[in-house]
């Protein structure tokens, strides 16, 4: 197996693993941080949105089995990519979407992404996602790993709460 690593930030990381979690080629998908100025940060500090820190998930892929473009794809699917403030319900700095790129590939298959989706969208629209180069990753508590699998019910309800706002602002277009 030749395992690769790819960080995305799109919100709240409890629901970021369960897009990828399900994908034969994904190893591993781990809830964390990543961006900020403050060693081993916890979910209370940056949920306060002071650490400079993103939400983020560290994927474990197999490059044999999945590309970075698909999971591209994948990422793009579930977030809000014009939203500067957030995502869905949950708002600051700690939940605003990133692409946290391991080398130049990442960076440019990320960058090229960004702008052919640009062209999908209305010139009032721009794109917020920002394409940032990775630094430490600190995994989240343990609490925080597998939400979807360990709090099915808190994860259900989160989803209807983001798919609705989604469709509200899908509505406004």
């Amino acid at each position: 197996m030749n395992i690769n690593k790819a960080y995305f930030a799109g919100g709240c990381f409890w629901c970021m693993v369960k897009p990828f979690d399900t994908y034969d080629g994904i190893e591993k998908v781990t809830s964390g941080y990543m961006g900020g100025h403050v060693d081993n940060p916890t979910y209370e500090q940056v949920k306060q949105g002071n650490t400079g820190h993103y939400e983020t998930v560290e994927i474990e892929y197999d490059v044999a089995l999945f590309s970075y473009h698909k999971l591209l794809d994948i990422f793009f699917s579930v977030i809000d990519p014009t939203d500067a403030e957030g995502q869905f319900q949950d708002r600051g700095p700690q939940y605003q979407t990133a692409i946290f790129y391991t080398n130049e590939n990442q960076k440019q298959l990320a960058e090229d992404y960004i702008a052919k989706l640009a062209q999908t969208y209305d010139r009032d629209k721009a794109i917020a996602t920002k394409v940032l180069p990775a630094s430490e990753f600190f995994e989240a508590e343990s609490y925080h790993q597998d939400f979807y699998k360990t709090h099915p019910e808190r994860y259900a309800e989160q989803q209807r709460q983001r798919q609705a706002l989604m469709e509200e602002r899908q509505n406004k277009q």
